[in-house]
């Protein structure tokens, strides 16, 4: 059961630091991208939004943990 739980942990760690490290990336240069280009592939929207999301679970994780 502690193999598990470290597993968790780990994949709990990589969510948060890929949120942190993605974050500027993503939402800064990204409104730039979305300003300049028209969507019209239904895939580059699903990974635009999936990458997104990652990213918010990430940040609201990390709140979580730090306000207790």
């Amino acid at each position: 059961m502690g193999g598990v739980k470290k597993i968790k942990k780990f994949l709990e760690f990589g969510l948060i630091w890929y949120s942190q490290q993605m974050a500027i990336p993503f939402w800064v240069v990204g409104h730039v991208h979305l300003s300049l280009n028209v969507y019209q592939d239904i895939h580059e929207i699903i990974a635009s939004l999936g990458l997104n999301i990652l990213v918010a679970v990430g940040f609201f994780i990390d709140y979580k943990k730090n306000i207790n």
